[in-house]
């Protein structure tokens, strides 16, 4: 991996100017996402769409065949593109059989993305319960001790975004099946930078969206559900005109949902983030997401030992199984910290009261080791 970090470096154009350490924030895109999306565009200013929609029906087909590959589903029916995580959650949120009396369980410190869907359900005399975190994340002990006889779903992230704590979503998937829950994934602090098995992973629903780790751009994303969840699941936030089977036959108001995750779908996609995302995902699958995932891991685990060398101390456990590819540092100086690592030109964020570092695969050792650098003379400044 390391002879061809210069190849895809070039890849990245803000790698010019700045050391960008905030892939848990938004990214900046490649050179290739950047030209597909101006392709997209000059088609839409040479030609009326009608000309130009059966190369995008074809894109999508393959975008849809590129998210089941990367996050090991069955097949397309099990994957729906969406505008951003949230819509995800939302939509299987609004769409679970669950009654008056049952409750959801979501981990304390949990983006919000991944906690107000199921609130929203409290009108339905549905209860959503706080798991408390430890050491920055999932302690399983905890979460078996909350569940009881009425628990129907357990909400989670796959890495916590203001710790960077990786929960071990296998094993909760593993007790979700044992005790017949539905298992609900927020996997976008972790997908494009570390490998994802939604079958072996016991994951029923999950909902990603493009702007961090799959280096894509804003406004777009995916849901995935599990072919069997599919057939419980009835549309109960938002239909439209491509909800229905046999869409395009329009004075044919013939209500009724298709059998995949199709069933979503609303109207009219997000044409320019549909191909930016098929984009992104096509150079995360030719660099190869184990070879992703081990140059991260390096890089975190340089990042690591340089602020342990230096006295700070961290958000999250030190346990390399619950390693990510976020490292947040904890100081009562975080926003000035951040601040003065910005004006220097190396991007990180601020959560809390913690500098949250997110490298990628074309980050360099030096990049790490000059921005700890940074970070401690901004600490005593």
């Amino acid at each position: 991996m390391s002879d061809q970090i210069d190849h895809y470096r070039a890849e990245f154009p803000i790698t010019q100017q700045y050391t960008f350490l905030s892939h848990a924030a938004v990214s900046s895109p490649s050179r290739r996402v950047s030209a597909a999306v101006q392709h997209a565009m000059q088609q839409f200013l040479a030609q009326p769409f009608t000309v130009y929609l059966p190369e995008i029906m074809t894109l999508n087909e393959e975008l849809i065949e590129r998210i089941v590959r990367l996050i090991g589903a069955r097949g397309r029916d099990e994957v729906v593109l969406m505008p951003n995580t949230a819509a995800g959650l939302n939509t299987v949120a609004a769409s679970l059989p669950l009654q008056a009396g049952d409750n959801i369980l979501v981990l304390d410190g949990d983006y919000p993305a991944n906690v107000y869907p199921w609130w929203n359900l409290t009108y339905r005399g549905i209860l959503t319960k706080m798991v408390p975190s430890h050491e920055g994340g999932l302690d399983l002990n905890r979460l078996e001790q909350r569940i009881d006889r009425r628990t129907r779903v357990i909400a989670l992230s796959t890495v916590m975004f203001a710790t960077g704590f990786r929960n071990d979503i296998a094993a909760v998937g593993q007790l979700c099946k044992e005790r017949n829950i539905f298992f609900v994934v927020d996997a976008i602090q972790s997908l494009g930078a570390f490998s994802m098995d939604v079958q072996s992973s016991h994951i029923d629903a999950l909902a990603c969206g493009s702007q961090k780790w799959l280096l894509s751009t804003p406004g777009s994303g995916f849901l995935y559900c599990r072919r069997e969840l599919l057939d419980t699941l009835v549309p109960g936030a938002y239909v439209g005109a491509s909800s229905v089977t046999d869409s395009y036959n329009y004075l044919d108001y013939n209500f009724t949902s298709p059998p995949g995750a199709e069933r979503f779908n609303l109207g009219t996609p997000n044409i320019a983030g549909m191909v930016a995302l098929h984009s992104a995902i096509g150079l995360l699958l030719e660099v190869g997401i184990e070879a992703i995932a081990d140059r991260i891991g390096n890089l975190v685990d340089l990042l690591i030992r340089s602020l342990l060398e230096r006295g700070y101390t961290l958000a999250a456990s030190a346990d390399p199984s619950h390693r990510s590819g976020i490292v947040v540092v904890r100081t009562p100086h975080a926003e000035h910290i951040c601040q003065r690592l910005v004006d220097a030109h190396v991007i990180v964020t601020s959560r809390g009261t913690g500098v949250r570092i997110a490298p990628h695969f074309y980050n360099t050792d030096e990049e790490i080791l000059h921005c700890v650098d940074l970070l401690a003379q901004a600490d005593h400044t």
